[in-house]
């Protein structure tokens, strides 16, 4: 067999970045005390994990941010399915 008769199929996958601002109303639930122990603050982890269900609603504007960037899919499997080894 000659060289040129033999190829490879790599899976490849295509990722295209987004941004979207969301505004998150600071409401009690989204506080903790403070370190004083005087009143509260915001809580910096329940304010992205409202953010990001936020993210999730249709109503979001989404923003391409780039040109698509192309990387190695991480399941390379052969047409039969099998996984490579």
């Amino acid at each position: 067999m000659e060289v040129s008769d033999l190829s490879l199929s790599v899976r490849l996958r295509r990722v295209r970045t987004e941004t979207a601002t969301v505004s998150v109303p600071i409401t009690e639930d989204l506080t903790r005390p403070n370190d004083e122990g005087t009143g509260t603050q915001p809580d910096v982890d329940k304010i992205i994990d409202a953010a990001l269900r936020l993210g999730q609603g249709q109503s979001i504007a989404w923003e391409k941010d780039g040109e698509p960037e192309i990387r190695l899919h991480p399941d390379q499997t052969a047409s039969n399915r099998k996984p490579i080894q």
